[in-house]
C-alpha cells in the first residue's frame, strides 16, 4: 500500500523530526565495527574450532545475526510499513525468508560466489527501493507499480547470498556442513521473528497516532538516506579493494 501524502507545507512541518531521529540512528548503526553480514573474531574462531553437526550453537549464531544485523531490519521494516493484516505481514515475510534460505543454502552449499562488496551493495539498494515504492515513487514518476511480492523474494535472495559470501571466507569444517547452516538458517528465522515482533509492536503504536500520516512520509525518506548510506558504504569498500 502506497502513503497518501499530506499537503507539502503541513507534511514537513511536523515530519523533520522523527526522520531526523530515524536518519541520525541509522547513522550510529553504520558506525559501528560490526559489517551488516559481518562475522565477529570470537565467533570466526568458535566456527573454525568445530566439526560436525552442532545445532544449538549454530542456531544462536543465526539468531544473533539477523537479530544485529540492520540491514535486513531496515528492508522489513519497508516491507510491513503499510501492511497492516498480518496474514499480508506473513505472506511477505515468508517470501523474504524463502529467498533468504535459499540463497544461504545454495551459495554455500554449491560454492557459488561473488564481490561481497556488491551483493552487500545490492542489499543496500532493497533498502532504498522499498522505501521508494512506499512513497508512491514508481507510480508518480513511471507511471506504473511493480510487483511487490516478486520484489521482496528477489532482494531475499540478495540478502541470503550476502551472508554466504561471508560465511564462504571462513575456514570451518565441512563435517556436518549440511546440518549446521541448516541448524544456522533456523535460528536466522527465529531471530527475524523476534525482531519483526517488535517492530510490529512499535509501529503498531505509532499508527495509533494522529501524526502517522505526516511522520510517515519523513521516516520512509530516512529510510531511503539510509539505503544510499550502506551503498555508498559498501562500494567504496569495492573501490579501496
Amino acid at each position: 500500500m502506497n502513503i497518501a501524502l499530506p499537503p507539502p507545507r503541513e507534511r514537513w512541518r511536523t515530519a523533520w523530526t522523527p526522520g531526523l531521529t530515524l536518519l541520525m540512528v541509522a547513522l550510529a548503526l553504520l558506525a559501528t565495527d560490526a559489517l551488516a553480514h559481518g562475522v565477529s573474531d570470537k565467533d570466526k574462531a568458535f566456527i573454525q574450532s568445530m566439526s560436525g553437526v552442532h545445532v544449538l550453537p549454530y542456531m544462536y549464531l543465526g539468531a544473533k545475526h539477523m537479530v544485529t544485523g540492520y540491514d535486513h531490519l531496515l528492508f522489513l521494516v519497508g516491507v510491513i510499513f503499510f501492511l497492516y493484516r498480518l496474514r499480508d505481514v506473513v505472506r511477505y515475510v515468508t517470501l523474504f525468508a524463502v529467498g533468504h534460505s535459499v540463497t544461504l543454502l545454495a551459495g554455500v552449499l554449491l560454492n557459488i560466489h561473488a564481490n561481497p562488496y556488491v551483493i552487500d551493495a545490492i542489499i543496500g539498494l532493497s533498502v532504498v527501493y522499498k522505501a521508494f515504492d512506499n512513497l508512491g515513487g514508481f507510480q508518480r514518476l513511471f507511471g506504473f507499480q511493480p510487483n511487490p511480492k516478486a520484489a521482496v523474494l528477489v532482494f531475499g535472495l540478495f540478502h541470503g547470498f550476502g551472508l554466504a559470501t561471508k560465511i564462504q571466507e571462513l575456514s570451518f569444517s565441512r563435517d556436518g556442513l549440511l546440518g549446521n547452516l541448516v541448524s544456522f538458517n533456523v535460528g536466522v528465522e527465529i531471530g527475524q521473528f523476534i525482531a519483526l515482533s517488535m517492530i510490529l509492536i512499535v509501529m503498531t503504536f505509532w499508527r495509533q497516532t494522529r501524526f502517522f500520516g505526516q511522520t510517515a512520509v519523513a521516516a520512509n525518506g530516512a529510510l531511503m538516506c539510509a539505503g544510499f548510506i550502506l551503498i555508498g558504504y559498501q562500494l567504496s569498500g569495492l573501490a579501496a579493494g
